[in-house]
């Protein structure tokens, strides 16, 4: 963030607004994300490369002062996918601690069952208590699957941007 922040004028480098051919007044609001990050409306995701186990992803993203990706609607899932590799898949934000069927999204948003994106069968078993996004090579599109919290993926972060 130091180099957005002292370099105000070099924010083109960092932030996701075009690049002006003069400076910017003082009040012109630049919305900014990390390095290696993407913005989406007010917010901004970095999806890994790696793959560890949900617990070790969201640990992962807090140590980025994020956290595992909350869906919110089409629109961010299409952002999502349009990101991520078609033969990986993606832990998000959305678990069932208990295997009760009581889906619980780690910054406390409501689970809304009308804003989901489950592949067809899914959530399918109460054992199954983390969500991955995926893009089976038996599905025509991606969606939603629960899956063991040990069982390793990749995993996509989210934070709010911030601006200057």
């Amino acid at each position: 963030y130091v180099f957005c922040i002292t370099m105000r004028f070099s924010f083109h480098l960092l932030c996701n607004s075009p690049s002006p051919s003069f400076p910017l007044p003082p009040f012109f609001p630049v919305y900014c994300c990390p390095k290696n990050w993407k913005s989406f409306s007010s917010s901004c995701y970095f999806f890994s490369t790696d793959a560890k186990s949900w617990n070790s992803s969201q640990e992962n993203c807090s140590r980025m002062e994020a956290h595992l990706v909350v869906i919110n609607s089409k629109e961010e899932q299409d952002f999502l996918t349009q990101n991520m590799a078609k033969t990986a898949a993606y832990f998000v934000g959305l678990s069932d601690p208990e295997g009760h069927g009581h889906w619980q999204w780690v910054d406390q948003t409501p689970y809304n069952q009308s804003a989901t994106f489950w592949h067809p069968g899914e959530p399918s078993h109460s054992e199954e208590r983390c969500v991955i996004v995926n893009h089976p090579s038996t599905s025509s599109k991606w969606g939603w699957n629960d899956i063991r919290c040990k069982v390793h993926y990749r995993s996509v972060c989210e934070m709010m941007n911030f601006y200057l």
